[in-house]
């Protein structure tokens, strides 16, 4: 047996012990080897919460960390409640990388705790597929209710912290009962060999992963499935060539 699947082994008899979920955990891969081969199970786990914050100036706007969870709920079937308290998305991007609106209720709160209230209780509902939180700050005790509310209803939570000020997002460290962590940023778009913009990039670092190591790498932003690409310099200026 190799160590991967003795730690997931381990992590599954844990979670039995704690009263978590005993079903076969179930993942959605991102389609990018250099992602995949690092995730337990191949891919992002649903049934688990992922906090995702942005790099950059996407610490303060959300923009990148928002396509890029849209992304993931875009190729997980089912319906999606996004959850937050400030009325800045811009749904033509959703739709840019994948995410049907015709699948999304949107809830609006006036404050955090409400986001909070409604996100938990959106996990704990078996017919939703996704559940999207945008917050400031998520203590512990929230961590860990929304942790168990996805694991009881197979729900997935895609938590993206956005902060007002630069400063606040040392609050990413604090300890967490989150599967994943992951920090988004955009860095320069594929080259073209004409004057214009190419498709977006992403670095993307993930901070933590439970029963693995933290890593980072840069890909191609999603497309209009939700799918990324790996980086692969070569073939991308042949493409372009043709």
């Amino acid at each position: 047996m190799t160590n991967r699947a003795i730690i997931e082994d381990l992590q599954e008899r844990i979670d039995q012990i704690a009263g978590g979920a005993s079903r076969s955990r179930q993942t959605v891969p991102f389609g990018v080897p250099e992602i995949d081969a690092r995730l337990p199970g191949g891919g992002l786990a649903t049934g688990a919460t992922h906090e995702i914050a942005g790099g950059g100036s996407d610490v303060t706007t959300g923009a990148v960390s928002a396509l890029f969870s849209a992304g993931i709920a875009a190729r997980i079937p089912g319906p999606v409640v996004w959850c937050l308290s400030r009325s800045d998305l811009f749904a033509p991007a959703l739709v840019q990388v994948g995410l049907d609106m015709n699948r999304v209720i949107f809830v609006e709160s006036d404050n955090e705790e409400g986001v909070i209230e409604c996100a938990e209780e959106a996990l704990r509902y078996r017919g939703v597929a996704v559940v999207v939180a945008e917050l400031v700050r998520l203590p512990m005790v929230a961590s860990r209710r929304f942790q168990l509310a996805a694991e009881q209803s197979g729900a997935t939570g895609l938590i993206i912290r956005r902060w007002r000020r630069q400063q606040e997002a040392t609050d990413f460290g604090n300890p967490t009962a989150s599967a994943t962590r992951w920090r988004v940023s955009a860095t320069p778009s594929q080259p073209l060999p004409v004057p214009g913009v190419g498709r977006h990039r992403w670095l993307l670092e993930v901070m933590r992963v439970r029963a693995a190591e933290s890593f980072d790498v840069e890909v191609n932003a999603c497309d209009a499935t939700g799918h990324m690409r790996s980086i692969d310099e070569r073939n991308d200026h042949m493409r372009l060539a043709l």
